[in-house]
C-alpha cells in the first residue's frame, strides 16, 4: 500500500517531536529533574508516539474502504488493519 505523501510528512514529523522528546527525557535525568517531570515527559512521547501510530493506521483503513480489491491483493484486507489498529488500542 502507498501511503499517501501528506500522511508520511505528518507521521514523520510525529517522529521527529518523539525523538526530540526522548532526548529531552535524557537529559533531565543526567540534570536530576525531579522524577514527576521526567514521568510526565515520557508519557507525552509515548502519547506522541501513539498518535504517529493512529495516523498510520487511519491512512491504512481509509485505504481499504476506497480500495478494498487494491488493498486485499496487497496483502492488506480490512480485518489486518484491524488487527493493527488493535495493536496500538
Amino acid at each position: 500500500m502507498d501511503l499517501p505523501d501528506d500522511v508520511i510528512e505528518d507521521v514523520c514529523k510525529r517522529l521527529r517531536r518523539v525523538a526530540g522528546q526522548v532526548q529531552g527525557v535524557e537529559r533531565m535525568l543526567h540534570e536530576g529533574r525531579e522524577c514527576r517531570e521526567v514521568v510526565a515527559q515520557m508519557s507525552a512521547a509515548t502519547k506522541a508516539l501513539e498518535q504517529a501510530g493512529f495516523r498510520l493506521v487511519a491512512a491504512g483503513l481509509t485505504y481499504c474502504v476506497e480500495h478494498p480489491e487494491d488493498a486485499a491483493a496487497d496483502g492488506y484486507h480490512l480485518e489486518e488493519v484491524q488487527k493493527m489498529f488493535m495493536k496500538l488500542a
